[in-house]
């Protein structure tokens, strides 16, 4: 898919299409700059299993990081990547 900029300039989305769990330090900065709730913050407890964050729960998650949410929301602006101070995000041309 190949779109253009508002001046006719050639633009080509980028779609975060995964987030590496062993790279991701759950600090949300992509979560903040993406409007389209592409992805959400997780639990991992001592397991490795994904767990739902709850306040009542904290003790039992070892681990918080970004996982995808809504893949198809991503129009593939790349400013999750921009942000992300790990480089813990794979980003496709194709969805």
């Amino acid at each position: 898919m190949s779109n253009s900029t508002r001046d006719g300039r050639d633009w080509k989305p980028d779609y975060l299409v995964a987030i590496n769990p062993e790279k991701c330090i759950g600090c949300g900065r992509c979560y903040k700059v993406c409007g389209r709730e592409v992805m959400t913050l997780k639990g991992i407890n001592d397991e490795g299993e994904f767990v739902e964050l709850d306040d009542d729960e904290d003790d039992e998650v070892e681990k918080k990081i970004m996982v995808m949410h809504d893949t198809g929301a991503c129009i593939g602006c790349g400013a999750c990547a921009r942000v992300c101070p790990t480089n813990c995000q794979t980003h496709s041309p194709a969805a």
